[in-house]
């Protein structure tokens, strides 16, 4: 017999529709009127345990990875109440203790008896399951790493106390759920409504890895680094000329400080209608949410900046304390200008002025500005060298620098994205991968 019934914390989990069926199968399976429905029920529970695993990236013994990914995926009271800050008593706390004592019986049961009756020889395999490559679809190395950690330590837990302080102790440094387990994430409006959706596979740069602009990366490490430690901070605009590592430094700071809670969400100008939807979604968890627009620029006949600058300064609502708003712009301004916006013109706009401070309105809400100039030659090639050295390019200087500045002349210009691909080009050429 199972408990599952008489759980209330975690009474409804996602993806939880095969534990309902496990259960209803090891509550029925010695009963011979049933045999034939229960086998082919346990079979399809199988294929879905090994799907999750391919998925996922699971191994050893797949009934426990799933209950541990139940667990870890559990979006309730208590889970998220324990996200980053951790719980140490109250009656959430010991109705947590009351479910983790169901699911502690789960991860013990003896599988034997089931086996032998519904003649599943294959059943070895599922409980000491061996991955085919290291990849998840779904998870990074690290989390996917964690979770079967997780899962051993669940698994030999002592007690029932020691159970609960490793699932607080995992939602304190992890969290819970896709917000919690994923870096970034994007904004998709389906026929459900708007979804906050992960992103899984993302570039793992640091801001060490864009050569020279320490003055930029200062002021956005001091932002950033007051944000997700609860002081003030301020929405910040990125902006200067392409290829000079604005989106990079996002992305950067996001691998920064994505263990002390800070989460990104990259949103498109044509979303900003659903930007109130996503702030809904995110305002009462324990992250710090960055919500990130990579290019941001306007034409004149374009509309979306009002739905911005109502979310980011003047609608009703204040915007959380946890979310802050980065945008990369190769505008300074970000509403295209004219030369005409400045003449005393003949054109038929009453109030000039007005319409020059609308447009200008949108970056003041930017409380830090921070500006990504093009490199001069001697700034430029010292970033070739850089790179060079870090990808083991053999080349020798005199003839690596005349050729960079044969590439930049015909490929863009002085940038940083210029030189790496230069040096993406020349590892190309021999064979090399970047390291």
């Amino acid at each position: 017999m199972t408990r599952i019934d008489e759980l209330i914390v975690y009474r409804e989990p996602e993806n939880g529709e095969l534990l309902r069926e496990m259960a209803w199968i090891m509550e029925n399976y010695g009963k011979n009127e049933l045999y034939g429905e229960v086998r082919a029920r346990f079979f399809a529970c199988m294929h879905r345990l090994v799907e999750l695993a391919g998925t996922y990236g699971f191994e050893r013994n797949l009934w426990q990875d799933y209950l541990t990914f139940l667990l870890v995926n559990n979006e309730n009271v208590f889970s998220t109440a324990c996200e980053i800050k951790g719980i140490t008593e109250g009656s959430l706390l010991e109705l947590a203790r009351h479910d983790f004592a169901i699911f502690r019986e789960l991860f013990a049961y003896d599988f034997a008896d089931l086996e032998r009756t519904l003649q599943a020889g294959f059943f070895e395999e599922i409980l000491s399951y061996r991955r085919a490559g290291v990849a998840s679809r779904v998870f990074n190395r690290r989390i996917r790493d964690r979770i079967s950690e997780l899962s051993l330590q669940l698994a030999g837990a002592r007690d029932v106390e020691e159970f609960t302080q490793y699932m607080i102790r995992f939602y304190r440094e992890f969290g819970v759920g896709k917000l919690g387990l994923h870096k970034a994430f994007r904004v998709v409006h389906d026929e459900s409504g708007v979804q906050i959706c992960p992103i899984t596979n993302i570039a793992h740069v640091n801001l060490d890895d864009l050569v020279g602009y320490e003055i930029p990366k200062k002021k956005l490490i001091d932002n950033t680094e007051a944000f997700v430690q609860g002081r003030r901070a301020n929405n910040c605009l990125l902006f200067g000329d392409a290829g000079t590592g604005k989106s990079s430094s996002i992305k950067a700071i996001l691998n920064r400080y994505y263990d002390q809670g800070l989460r990104i969400i990259e949103i498109y100008k044509h979303q900003f209608k659903d930007l109130n939807d996503v702030i809904a979604q995110i305002k009462n968890r324990n992250y710090k949410f960055i919500i990130y627009m990579d290019d941001l620029s306007f034409e004149e006949f374009e509309i979306e900046y009002k739905y911005l600058k109502a979310v980011i300064e003047g609608g009703l609502e204040r915007k959380p304390e946890n979310v802050l708003i980065y945008a990369t712009s190769n505008r300074r301004n970000l509403i295209r200008e004219r030369f005409s916006d400045n003449w005393e013109s003949q054109d038929d706009d009453i109030h000039r002025n007005d319409t020059l401070q609308e447009k200008m309105s949108l970056v003041s809400r930017f409380g830090v500005t921070i500006y990504f100039g093009a490199p001069n030659k001697k700034e430029f090639q010292n970033i070739v060298r850089t790179l060079a050295t870090r990808c083991s390019v053999t080349m020798p200087e005199e003839e690596l620098l005349l050729e960079a500045n044969k590439w930049e002349l015909s490929h863009g210009g002085l940038s940083g994205r210029t030189a790496q691909q230069f040096i993406d080009y020349l590892l190309g050429q021999v064979g090399q991968e970047a390291t």
